[in-house]
């Protein structure tokens, strides 16, 4: 079994192709994979599939290190698109992709980057029951080791749900205990899918410090649809307004890098980054027999 391992931002992904592989991609075996003692580690597998839309160059399926399935990743679709282009899937500098979260439409711009129109943001969701319009609200959240502490959010599916949480300066968000107060938030109440939560904080007019708590990953050093889900918040709370008044350009600075976020004033989003090969590598014998033997 053939697999690749690559990195965004530090972001990094196993991807795999369905065709070669000599059994399913399950839940088990995905997870054994990002085992980073048992397997190759990582932070999710790639599968990528033959087309099944017309048009279209693959289907790309994600998995995180819990075995669930992610409908999108900002940062595992740039590393499938830029794979697909070094594998002479296609020789085309614009194409399509499917996932679960639907199509969306890359746009190699060097060897290394990208810029995936990721569509349009919803503030309303069915991973949000019953909330407001506008995406806004609130919600108490219990702390490891501490207490309940409320929290002001903004709701915002992109591929995948997102709850923003602006906090009042950088020291304050350098300061928070992602994986205290994290799980609580991942796993409320409000959100019966999960949700992916990102805490910002601005550092000039259009650029902003992001960090992220990743649904079924933990704290993460960035987050395609994370950085995208605080760019959309902070650009409906009036930052980023680019010159022209018609849209927002935000930069977001993550643990591993800096994304470029463009917000339209109907929420299309489009995101700018790089990703990069870190290894070829062959499943030995004994892994795959590891392998078959889970379900």
């Amino acid at each position: 079994m053939r697999f690749e391992k690559w990195q965004a931002l530090g972001n990094d992904y196993l991807i795999v192709e369905r065709e070669r592989l000599p059994f399913p991609l399950t839940a088990a075996r995905a997870r054994r994979l990002c085992d980073p003692h048992l397997g190759p580690g990582a932070d999710g597998v790639l599968e990528l599939a033959p087309p099944t839309a017309p048009g279209t160059v693959a289907a790309l399926r994600i998995l995180n290190p819990d075995g669930s399935e992610a409908e999108l990743s900002g940062n595992g679709a740039r590393e499938a698109i830029m794979y697909l282009v070094r594998r002479g899937w296609t020789d085309q500098r614009q194409f399509s992709i499917t996932t679960v979260a639907g199509e969306i439409r890359p746009t190699v711009l060097s060897d290394t980057t990208c810029r995936v129109d990721m569509g349009r943001a919803s503030l309303v969701s069915d991973d949000l029951p019953g909330g407001a319009p506008d995406g806004r609200g609130t919600l108490t959240a219990d702390v490891v080791g501490g207490g309940p502490r409320d929290w002001a959010f903004q709701h915002v599916k992109i591929g995948n749900p997102q709850c923003a949480i602006a906090v009042g300066s950088i020291d304050e968000l350098e300061a928070l205990d992602l994986p205290a107060i994290g799980p609580a938030i991942e796993r409320h109440a409000r959100f019966p899918n999960r949700t992916n939560v990102s805490w910002y904080a601005e550092l000039e007019p259009g650029r902003i410090r992001a960090r992220i708590f990743e649904r079924g990953v933990g704290e993460t050093m960035s987050s395609g649809t994370g950085a995208s889900g605080a760019a959309v918040a902070y650009a409906l709370a009036g930052g980023g307004r680019g010159e022209d008044g018609e849209g927002e350009q935000v930069t977001v600075v993550l643990d591993g890098g800096e994304l470029v976020v463009d917000v339209g004033e109907d929420l299309h989003v489009d995101l700018t980054g790089w990703a990069v090969p870190v290894y070829v590598a062959e499943a030995t014998d004994d892994l795959l027999r590891d392998l078959a033997a889970l379900d």
